[in-house]
């Protein structure tokens, strides 16, 4: 039996992968609310809230091939409007629990089995993002975390890899202000992502031609100027709570 396991599932891009993974015997959700749109019969729901100190939940799942986290959050502020206890919430969403469920499941990255392990990161995990200064440092530590951990995989002698997705701005999703999860705007990524995991691939950064190349070449020709560039571009972008 195929079974896949997705953290987050419930809204955003997290439910479009769940809807990608329909040819799977048996999916299950891991979030701590439950789906805001219906959902096939072979999908299971399990609620939990990352921040708890308890990860055995996952240790019911090891019979699953297949686990993609997307549980995360961001809010465009800068970084003097960020409440200082929010900070260690952050990371405890957005990077821990990453490092706590590959922890979990490491064996199976390790075995001889093929086994699909993928994370939503972040396009500004590889530069400087005024108004996301600490969603970008928690998703920074995670994209320096999968590539010294598939590293490590490698000379270890297994060929399972951690799979970094790292996306900009995704339509349809509540991060990018929508309302609901609107599936008919994420079903195309969901499923380049289904297919970059089941590839066994270990990058997936999506618009790289169209977009992120030249960003990213900008951005490490001068950081400071793509610093600015960016800066000014999310004030004329209209997302910018004044």
């Amino acid at each position: 039996m195929k079974k896949a396991i997705v953290i987050g599932g419930s809204n955003g891009i997290g439910l479009a992968i769940v809807h990608a993974l329909i040819h799977y015997d048996k999916i299950v959700i891991i979030d701590k609310s439950a789906p805001e749109q219906s959902l096939p019969e072979n999908v299971e729901v399990e609620l939990f809230d990352l921040t708890s100190s308890d990860y055995s939940i996952f240790d019911r799942h090891k019979d699953a091939s297949l686990v993609m986290i997307t549980a995360g959050f961001g809010r465009l502020a800068l970084f003097k409007d960020i409440p200082e206890e929010m900070l260690s919430t952050y990371f405890q969403v957005n990077t821990l629990p990453a490092l706590r469920i590959v922890k979990r499941f490491y064996d199976k990255l390790q075995g001889a089995e093929p086994f699909r392990l993928g994370v939503m990161v972040s396009i500004s995990g590889y530069m400087s993002s005024p108004f996301f200064s600490v969603y970008a440092a928690t998703k920074a530590a995670l994209r320096m975390f999968i590539e010294s951990v598939n590293v490590e995989l490698e000379k270890g002698g297994s060929a399972n890899r951690i799979l970094n997705v790292s996306p900009g701005s995704i339509k349809g999703t509540r991060f990018d202000g929508a309302a609901t999860t609107d599936l008919s705007a994420t079903a195309s990524l969901a499923r380049e992502i289904v297919e970059h995991l089941e590839a066994g691939d270990d990058l997936f950064i999506p618009r790289y031609d169209e977009v992120f190349h030249e960003v990213l070449e900008r951005y490490h020709a001068d950081f400071r100027a793509e610093g600015r560039h960016s800066y000014d571009y999310k004030m004329a972008s209209g997302r910018i709570k004044k």
